[in-house]
């Protein structure tokens, strides 16, 4: 166990529900709700799922401060507050700090990216303005940036840097930080169909998109890893894995928005650039939902 666990087991990686005016935040209360109670471990604000790219300023802190204000302290609330500019990073953690968020969500730099000695001093900076604890996203089929396992094991000795959302979906990799950084670095998977994989060699759960729709189910599969019960969960992760691909056959959060509107958690807007479903592929997703009896 790292020196501050945030969370052990699933943490939502939310959408965030929106129509052409702005975030709904009728419907994002409901979301909050129906994922407490179902169990989930930890809720993501302003994620890659919450479509933060595309959030103005002013939208990305509002966000966070809801979720904080209707979570209530009842599971923790980690905000995405990464960014591609250093500056800009330390001023979004800074408003999650004083909105309350439990922690922080950094992904590696987009676009201009970094080497490696440049991700030690951005996630270094960020962190010693800000006194959360922070989990790193690394996920390099986005960024086009991806971080070494040499490389957590150097912000491993940073006490703010606590774990790391791994979306690179190399497992060796994952097998080589955790033996590099050992309890000093919490490993979460970052894709859905990894899970399990990741559990087995040291993780302790994940940030996850199908828990949207799926938050007890999800949570479950963790739990039952943690409790030992290695055969069961690993037989829910191989149960999961056609509704997996169906959420990912087109760029997230795409199909997960059309899945949340079909359960009644958001409308169909999804912001430019990004664009609604392809009929073909909704029909299938929503078939597969259909067979776990989620519509």
């Amino acid at each position: 166990m790292s020196k501050q666990t945030i969370f052990k087991g699933i943490a939502t990686a939310l959408v965030t529900p929106m129509t052409e005016q702005g975030i709904d935040y009728e419907n994002f209360a409901k979301l909050v709700e129906f994922q407490i109670n179902s169990g989930i471990d930890a809720l993501v604000v302003c994620g890659t799922t919450g479509e933060a790219s595309t959030l103005t300023d002013e939208e990305h802190r509002d966000a966070i401060a809801f979720v904080v204000k209707q979570t209530a302290g009842r599971v923790p609330v980690i905000a995405g507050t990464g960014s591609n500019d250093t500056a800009y990073a330390i001023e979004l953690s800074t408003h999650a700090k004083e909105a309350g968020a439990d922690a922080l969500l950094l992904v590696t730099p987009y676009y201009n990216k970094a080497t490696q000695k440049g991700l030690v001093r951005m996630f270094n900076e960020i962190t010693e303005a800000v006194d959360l604890p922070a989990i790193l996203y690394n996920v390099p089929s986005r960024t086009g940036c991806n971080m070494l396992p040499k490389t957590y094991r150097e912000l491993a000795e940073n006490p703010r840097i606590v774990a790391v959302k791994e979306a690179g979906g190399n497992i060796s990799a994952v097998a080589e930080t955790i033996n590099l950084c050992g309890d000093k670095l919490d490993v979460y998977s970052g894709n859905d169909d990894q899970i399990v994989p990741v559990m087995s060699l040291g993780g302790i759960g994940a940030i996850s998109v199908l828990s949207n729709l799926m938050p007890a189910e999800t949570a479950k599969m963790a739990r039952l890893y943690l409790e030992g019960k290695v055969k069961e969960s690993a037989a829910m992760q191989i149960d999961f894995i056609p509704l997996i691909n169906a959420l990912f056959c087109e760029v997230n959060p795409i199909p997960v928005k059309a899945a949340m509107e079909k359960m009644g958690y958001c409308g169909s807007f999804i912001r430019s650039p990004l664009t609604e479903m392809e009929p073909e592929n909704k029909e299938k997703l929503f078939a597969i939902m259909k067979a776990h009896k989620l519509i």
